[in-house]
């Protein structure tokens, strides 16, 4: 309604209508579904190569001091580090392919799991711990009966944390260097002046996010239903 009576400067907002055309026009080009297939594409790999280091990773530094000592200094100083900043360091190294968006992408959903997976193990009850030593169990017992168990709450918030990144990575990596994707799409609109391109990118970029936070939501429902937690 503020579109149709002028309140609204066409220049940088678009109607519903000029989204929905704009949507209409993409898809029947085609382009609609092969950006939002290469998008997710591109997520699907950077999330797998950076949420398994960073779960290794994670896993090693939870349960062995020293190596946190070792390595997590350097992992901190490169997670204080923006996408955009080595986003032109790995496409010299790598070049303005694939290789380059999906380490961005990797880089970025490596943190949030390997944070997530430390502190979940190590805000396991010690008194846990030490109940399991009375019992006897052996140090594999230990860990794959009490503390990763225990440990799969702050993990799986991890994962949550871990796809949002990518998401995010995914636009940079796609604004910078890409001839297709959802990034692409809103750089187009923005070369172009196609405003309602944008938004298009915009309301695609939301939609899936809030559709993979949705999954991981329900998996933890079905993980976690054991626990009797506080529902509000």
């Amino acid at each position: 309604m503020l579109y149709e009576t002028g309140r609204l400067d066409a220049n940088f907002f678009s109607s519903p209508t000029d989204i929905a055309s704009a949507i209409g026009e993409l898809a029947r080009s085609g382009e609609l579904f092969r950006d939002i297939g290469i998008s997710l594409w591109r997520v699907v790999c950077g999330f797998a190569i950076g949420g398994t280091l960073g779960l290794i990773f994670g896993l090693l530094s939870g349960f062995s001091r020293r190596t946190e000592m070792m390595i997590d200094p350097l992992f901190q100083l490169l997670r204080m580090t923006p996408s955009l900043a080595i986003a032109p360091l790995f496409i010299l190294w790598f070049g303005f392919g694939e290789t380059s968006k999906v380490l961005i992408i990797a880089v970025g959903a490596y943190f949030p799991i390997y944070v997530n997976t430390v502190l979940g193990i190590r805000n396991v009850d010690n008194k846990l711990v030490e109940v399991s030593q009375v019992l006897a169990y052996s140090r594999f017992s230990q860990i794959a009966k009490l503390i990763v168990p225990s440990s799969v709450p702050s993990i799986l918030l991890g994962v949550r944390l871990s796809l949002a990144v990518a998401w995010l990575s995914v636009v940079v990596a796609e604004m910078i260097n890409s001839k297709s994707g959802i990034g692409y799409l809103i750089y187009f609109g923005q070369y172009n002046s196609r405003i309602d391109y944008i938004f298009v990118g915009i309301i695609l970029f939301a939609t899936a996010g809030k559709l993979v936070d949705s999954f991981v939501r329900y998996l933890e429902r079905r993980l976690l239903g054991w626990r009797d937690n506080f529902k509000g």
